[in-house]
């Protein structure tokens, strides 16, 4: 079940292609839908990174992945996918 603020199933259909498959070092990441729902928690809600409800997983791991890809250009990707959507379809002013 979706809480408010979470992404939906067309929302993430268009995110989940644009994002990273691998951190290239040992083991897997941290589910990406579930960690950008806690990021989008974080900046909609302004809370501590540290009082994020534990559905999201460990607070961390969600500011570390918010920080590694603000670092590594990876948010890039997909807004400008987002961007180009609109454009084409005569969405931005």
């Amino acid at each position: 079940m979706l809480s408010r603020g979470d992404l939906t199933d067309d929302e993430w259909a268009v995110l989940e292609p644009l994002l990273p498959k691998s951190n290239n070092r040992c083991g897997r990441w941290r589910d990406h839908r579930q960690v950008i729902d806690g990021i989008i928690h974080r900046l909609s809600t302004g809370c501590q990174w540290r009082k994020l409800p534990e559905r999201f997983g460990p607070w961390q791991t969600i500011h570390k992945r918010h920080m590694l890809w603000s670092a590594d250009g990876t948010w890039e990707r997909p807004l400008q996918h987002v961007q180009a959507v609109a454009d084409a379809e005569q969405g931005i002013d």
